[in-house]
């Protein structure tokens, strides 16, 4: 009756992920994509994100080996070679992508998918009809309305900037803003971060917030706080004239907003069948995926739910079990953990204090601030910060929060006892590897507060 069981709409990471399960299920499956094989996370995204981040680390390195013995150095940073084999491997990705794709039987087509109905859709000059569409365009940036907003860039472009800049301007307050300002610094860059609030990553835990903000200004992050760009004009030279709403301004040589993203609906036809959106144009699904159109499914950052590559892949599973597997999966929201790589990263799962406090009457607060053993002989004053929330009726353990190397990698362990409900006796009885930051989660006795 049609020419495909399910057409997938974008080969992110969620995109993918269903068409390759769905084919293995027993699916017809096609997919189509005009930009990149992978999506944001392995182009734009995650990925040379993540390469960015190890660059600009080596400066620090560099500086702390000398504590250690080692003869003081200071090598030169060559750009454009970050940027070539950041691409090499971009495109290796890519191409690792196309394989599964067509390793799983998909047919695949180079181009945008618009939809005409809910059964048919265009891509190029094509014309295939498919039983179900699955939406899984994901997101884009977003920049406000001001003058001289055309000069700026995105974090789209920011992986591809030609010259590192000797200044540098980032706007925003959320993990993107404050990774990439980490990043320029690190890599000799001076920048400034600008943001309209009086605190930036409004969504994690307080202490984690603080020790951040303290952290990048050791650093030599110029951090602005309530501060919001009216104007920018290009000068002659090529660099920019920032003005603030205060009345202040600033010449920087390249300016950098990471504001938010929105759904990527803008052109896929989305206006031709009854798709219900939220104000923000995000598709409204039901815990299914499933559309306000029973035939048409979304998943991912297009529905605006938790924007992250592996809530967008868990997704895709449930969706491709329930749908074509026989197997009904609903997807568990709770205890995601998350990392953001700024410098130190941060490490965080489960409930903030705040949104605990809210939630538990009797809660109580582990909190350890300490210099890492490392940094007692390379000279750095940069702290760590490990925090527990606990519920003290149940001994449960609510949150588990980290500022400090590795945080990321730290807390994917303990994510793990969150999710099977671990209490702060089972912590406590866990003996720690000596000598690591890590054991300070199994030492933390005495609470700071309850």
């Amino acid at each position: 009756m049609f020419d495909f069981d399910l057409f997938v709409m974008g080969v992110g990471s969620g995109g993918v992920r269903a068409a390759r399960m769905s084919a293995q299920y027993g699916a017809r499956v096609a997919t189509a994509e005009d930009r990149y094989m992978g999506g944001t996370c392995v182009n734009v995204g995650c990925v040379p994100k993540k390469l960015f981040v190890y660059a600009s680390h080596f400066s620090e390195d560099f500086h702390h080996g000398e504590g250690f013995g080692w003869d003081k150095v200071a090598p030169e940073f060559h750009w454009p070679t970050l940027l070539d084999n950041k691409n090499r491997e971009i495109q290796r990705l890519n191409d690792v992508y196309r394989g599964m794709l067509d390793n799983a039987g998909v047919t695949h087509f180079d181009g945008r998918a618009r939809i005409v109905d809910e059964h048919t859709l265009s891509i190029n000059d094509v014309t295939v009809t498919t039983d179900k569409i699955l939406i899984a365009t994901g997101g884009w940036p977003t920049v406000p309305e001001f003058p001289g907003n055309e000069h700026v860039i995105t974090s789209n472009e920011a992986f591809f900037i030609e010259t590192l800049p000797a200044t540098v301007l980032v706007v925003g307050g959320g993990y993107i803003a404050v990774e990439f300002a980490g990043i320029f610094a690190g890599l000799g860059v001076d920048t400034t971060l600008s943001y309209r609030g009086p605190m930036f990553l409004r969504h994690f835990d307080e202490d984690v917030r603080q020790c951040v903000k303290e952290e990048l200004t050791k650093k030599g992050i110029d951090l602005r706080f309530d501060s919001v760009v009216t104007e920018i004009i290009k000068q002659d030279d090529g660099s920019f004239n920032v003005t603030f709403e205060d009345g202040s301004s600033m010449n920087t040589e390249l300016v950098l907003y990471a504001t938010g993203r929105k759904p990527n609906v803008s052109d896929i036809g989305i206006e031709n069948v009854d798709v219900a959106c939220k104000e923000n144009g995000a598709i409204k699904v039901n815990e299914f995926y499933r559309t306000s159109v029973a035939n048409i499914f979304a998943l991912g950052d297009v529905t605006d739910r938790i924007q992250l590559t592996p809530v967008a892949i868990a997704e895709a599973m449930a969706f491709a079990s329930t749908q074509f597997k026989g197997d009904e999966k609903i997807m568990d929201y709770d205890g995601i953990a998350t990392a953001v790589f700024c410098q130190p990263n941060i490490g965080t799962v489960g409930l903030t204090e705040a949104q605990a406090r809210e939630q538990h009457p009797n809660i109580e607060v582990f909190l350890s601030q300490f210099r890492a053993m490392k940094h007692t002989l390379s000279g750095s004053d940069e702290r760590t910060l490990m925090k527990l929330v606990v519920d003290k009726d149940s001994d449960r353990v609510l949150g588990i929060h980290m500022v400090g190397p590795e945080a990321g990698e730290i807390v994917q362990g303990l994510a793990v006892a969150y999710k099977a409900g671990a209490t702060k006796a089972l912590f406590d009885a866990t003996v720690g590897i000596h000598p690591t930051s890590a054991e300070e989660f199994v030492t933390m006795r005495e609470p700071v507060s309850s």
